[in-house]
């Protein structure tokens, strides 16, 4: 009778072989140091990206820089309308405030409601996107329908009626701003969904047994998210000038400072017919500059992510 053999005992998983999440992370820092080491090429996107990071910087250190009390107008310092001087570079406004310092203050509001109100409208249109390019047949039919409506009213119009039928506060401003804007986005990621599901891993998933949710989640997603993210930082631009049109159209929430509201505030106070240049030019300059730098991000990031873009401009 020969002794039964005991079965072995299952070996412990060898350290030095890389574990599935760590090749995850390995190749999303190779994808990042390959999309920086093409990003760093092109003079005009880290132009943009500095002027971005030394505005950032600015608006997040603004309470340290200029202080909470440069908004009140019981306590200003100067009086109304002085020229630029030592004491002002920039000048004041017509309370008396400084307006390098109301500036620094209002970049903090106009970023804020930017990134917001893009990052609203990239959702709403990607969502919309790719719904529309999955499901196909009627589904897309009526979805688009839709987007096309939007897409032939004015933006600023629309964004204009929201403002007004809503409170006036920043929330609105973004809301108006983010359910407008949407159209184009959606666009654009439903023609790269249905460039994504028909390609033969699409059909593999399938049948595999993959649901809409999976497809969509994990397949069609990921693939449309570099042009997600393109369309982000060129929404942004689009975004803070908007924002700057309602608060100039006095839309804008009064009760807080932003580069809009400062524009509005050089009008009423007639700064236009009496020569007070420095009332108008710094918050049109700097509004002109966060746009130029979000468009050259933006447009970087779409020469990187496609080539053929790239090699075409």
């Amino acid at each position: 009778m020969t002794p039964e053999k005991t079965p072995p005992l299952p070996s412990a998983p060898d350290p030095a072989l890389p574990t599935a999440s760590s090749l995850a992370w390995t190749r999303r820092r190779d994808s990042v140091a390959r999309f920086w080491r093409q990003y760093r090429t092109h003079r005009s996107g880290l132009f943009g990206l500095a002027a971005l990071a030394l505005i950032s910087l600015t608006a997040l250190l603004a309470p340290l820089l200029v202080g909470d009390d440069v908004r009140s107008v019981t306590h200003a310092p100067g009086t109304a309308l002085e020229s630029p001087s030592g004491a002002f570079p920039l000048g004041t406004d017509q309370f008396g405030r400084s307006l390098l310092g109301l500036l620094v203050w209002g970049s903090r509001i106009s970023l804020t409601v930017g990134l917001l109100a893009a990052a609203l409208s990239v959702a709403i249109g990607t969502l919309v996107g790719v719904i529309a390019g999955h499901y196909g047949r009627w589904y897309s039919t009526v979805i688009m329908r839709i987007t096309d409506w939007f897409l032939v009213m004015p933006t600023l119009v629309l964004a204009i009626v929201l403002a007004t039928v809503m409170s006036r506060s920043i929330w609105t401003v973004v809301v108006a701003i983010g359910v407008t804007s949407w159209p184009t986005t959606a666009r654009l990621v439903r023609a790269q969904t249905i460039a994504v599901e028909s390609r033969p891993y699409i059909e593999r998933a399938r049948a595999l047994g993959g649901g809409h949710r999976h497809i969509m989640t994990r397949h069609v997603l990921p693939n449309v998210m570099p042009l997600v993210l393109a369309q982000t930082t060129l929404g942004i631009s689009s975004a803070i000038l908007t924002e700057a049109t309602l608060a100039f159209l006095g839309l804008g929430d009064p009760t807080v400072v932003s580069w809009g509201g400062l524009l509005q505030d050089a009008r009423e106070a007639g700064a236009v017919s009496s020569g007070h240049w420095w009332y108008l030019a710094p918050p049109g300059v700097a509004i002109a500059v966060v746009a130029l730098a979000f468009t050259l991000c933006g447009r970087t990031v779409e020469a990187v992510l496609n080539p053929k873009l790239g090699a075409t401009r």
